[in-house]
C-alpha cells in the first residue's frame, strides 16, 4: 500500500477523531472534517477544548488541514469515520451520526477508496446498514469499486498514559487484501502493534465487549457496596483485602457514565433481540448501575435525617458532573441523576466541576455551575462526585454544624470517616 501517495479524511473531531487525525497529520497528508465550525476554528488557532490534545501536538501536525465543509474531502482516499454513536431516550442505538457521516463520505466516494469506521456499533452495522448507503448514493459497488475496514477506537478520555499510540489497534478490512492495507495504515501510528481481526463483524464485536465487560464488573462491585452498606461493612476494605488475590479484579463502585461503558452494552443487546436472544446479564448490570445516582442521593438525604438537619429548601453541593476524574466530557454523566433526585425533596442544589465547560453544562443539563467553592461552610451537605485531582486537599468544616459528606469516589482521607460508597 502506497500510503505516501494517499490523503487520509477522519470525520468526527472529538475526542477519538482529533488524536487519529493528529496523529495521521504527522506522516500523512490529512484532512479533519466536523461539523462543527467553531470547533474547527478552535483547532486551527491550535486549541482542543477536550484537552485531549495540546497546542504543540496540533502544531506537530504539519500535514493535517481542518475543515467543516465536506465539500473540501474530495480528494481523500481513505475516509475513517469516527463519530459519536449515542442511544436515545429508551436506550436503543442511535446510529444518526453515523449515518450522516456516511452520506457524506457516499458523496465524496471514488473508485478505489477506503471507509474505515470506528464508532462503537453492534456487529453488522458496517456492512448490513453503512454499505448499502455507500452503494445508493455514490453508484459504485463494494468490494469492487470501494471497500471497508472497522477499527474500534479505545480511546480513555483523560488519560495522558494510556494515548492512541500506546494501546494496541485491532484491525479488519472487508477482503484480506484490505485487511492488510488497514492493518498497515494504523501500524504506521501505532506503536504498541495491530491486531488484525479475521473479520469486520469480529471487530465490531470485541468493541462492544470490552465495554460491557467492565460494565458487568462495575455492576457486581456496586451490587457489593449496597450490600455492605446494609452489613456497616466497609466496601473498600473488603476490595482492598480481597484484592491480595492474584486473579482478583480491581473494579470499585461508583457512577458508570461516559460514551462508552454506559452505552455500548445496550448496541450489542439490540443486535442480540434482533436475532431471538433476549440479554440477561449484560441487561441486569445496566440496571443496577443506572440505579446508582439515585441510591447515592438517597443514602445522603439519609444521612441529613440522621443529623436532624433539614432537607426542603436547603443548600447542598455537589463536587463534579463530568463523567469522571481529570476530564471534561459531561456526555451521559450520571452525576445527573444523583442531582436530580435532591432536586425532587426540594433541595437547592449548587454543582462545582473545575473542569467542565460552563455553557455546555448550561445546554446539556440547565444547570449553572457555581464559580468558587467560598462559603462551603453554608451547605447543609456535600456530594463528592468526581475525584478530580483539584478536589483532593479540600478542606470542609467539620464538627457538629459543618456540612455532612458523602463521599462517592472515596477521594478523601478514611480518617475524616464520611460516608461513602
Amino acid at each position: 500500500m502506497h500510503l505516501e501517495n494517499k490523503t487520509i479524511c477522519v470525520i468526527g473531531l472529538g475526542y477519538v477523531g482529533l488524536p487519529l487525525a493528529v496523529e495521521f497529520g504527522k506522516i500523512f497528508e490529512t484532512i479533519g472534517l466536523d461539523i462543527d465550525q467553531q470547533r474547527i476554528n478552535e483547532l486551527i488557532n491550535h486549541f482542543d477544548r477536550t484537552l485531549e490534545v495540546d497546542a504543540d501536538g496540533l502544531k506537530a501536525a504539519v500535514k493535517l488541514r481542518f475543515t467543516a465543509d465536506p465539500n473540501d474531502i474530495q480528494q481523500a482516499s481513505i475516509f475513517i469515520i469516527t463519530v459519536p454513536t449515542p442511544v436515545d431516550q429508551f436506550n436503543n442505538p442511535d446510529l444518526t451520526p453515523v449515518r450522516k457521516a456516511t452520506e457524506t463520505v457516499a458523496r465524496n466516494l471514488k473508485a478505489g477508496d477506503i471507509v474505515i469506521y470506528e464508532s462503537t456499533v453492534y456487529p453488522g452495522v458496517t456492512e448490513d446498514y453503512c454499505v448499502p448507503i455507500l452503494e445508493k448514493i455514490s453508484g459504485l459497488t463494494f468490494n469492487q469499486d470501494f471497500f471497508c475496514g472497522y477499527s474500534p477506537e479505545r480511546i480513555n478520555p483523560g488519560d495522558k498514559h494510556h494515548t492512541l499510540t500506546k494501546i494496541r489497534k485491532v484491525t479488519s478490512g472487508s477482503t484480506p487484501e484490505i485487511a492488510e492495507e488497514v492493518n498497515d495504515l494504523y501500524g504506521a501510528i501505532i506503536t504498541a502493534g495491530t491486531f488484525k481481526a479475521s473479520s469486520i463483524k469480529v471487530a465490531e464485536s470485541a468493541k462492544v465487549i470490552e465495554n460491557a465487560q467492565r460494565d458487568i464488573n462495575i455492576a457486581f462491585v456496586n451490587e457489593l457496596a449496597k450490600i455492605f452498606n446494609l452489613l456497616k461493612i466497609d466496601t473498600s476494605e473488603v476490595l482492598e483485602a480481597a484484592g491480595t488475590k492474584w486473579n482478583f479484579l480491581p473494579f470499585k463502585p461508583g457512577l458508570v457514565g461516559g460514551h462508552c461503558i454506559g452505552v455500548d452494552p445496550f448496541y450489542l443487546a439490540q443486535k442480540a433481540k434482533e436475532v431471538g436472544y433476549h440479554p440477561e446479564i449484560i441487561l441486569a448490570g445496566r440496571r443496577l448501575n443506572d440505579s446508582m445516582g439515585s441510591y447515592v442521593a438517597t443514602q445522603f438525604i439519609k444521612l441529613l435525617i440522621q443529623s436532624e438537619r433539614k432537607i426542603k429548601g436547603q443548600d447542598v453541593l455537589v463536587l463534579g458532573i463530568t463523567f469522571k476524574e481529570n476530564c471534561p466530557d459531561i456526555r451521559n454523566s450520571r452525576v445527573i441523576d444523583i442531582i436530580r433526585e435532591l432536586e425532587s425533596y426540594q433541595m437547592n442544589v449548587h454543582v462545582y466541576d473545575p473542569w467542565a465547560d460552563k455553557n455546555e453544562v448550561q445546554h446539556e443539563y440547565g444547570i449553572t455551575l457555581i464559580d468558587s467553592l467560598e462559603g462551603i461552610e453554608k451547605y447543609q451537605g456535600i456530594i463528592a462526585a468526581v475525584g478530580h485531582d483539584q478536589l483532593l486537599d479540600l478542606q470542609i468544616p467539620s464538627g457538629e454544624n459543618g456540612p455532612i459528606v458523602y463521599d462517592v469516589k472515596g477521594i478523601f482521607p478514611k480518617e475524616r470517616k464520611y460516608a461513602r460508597l
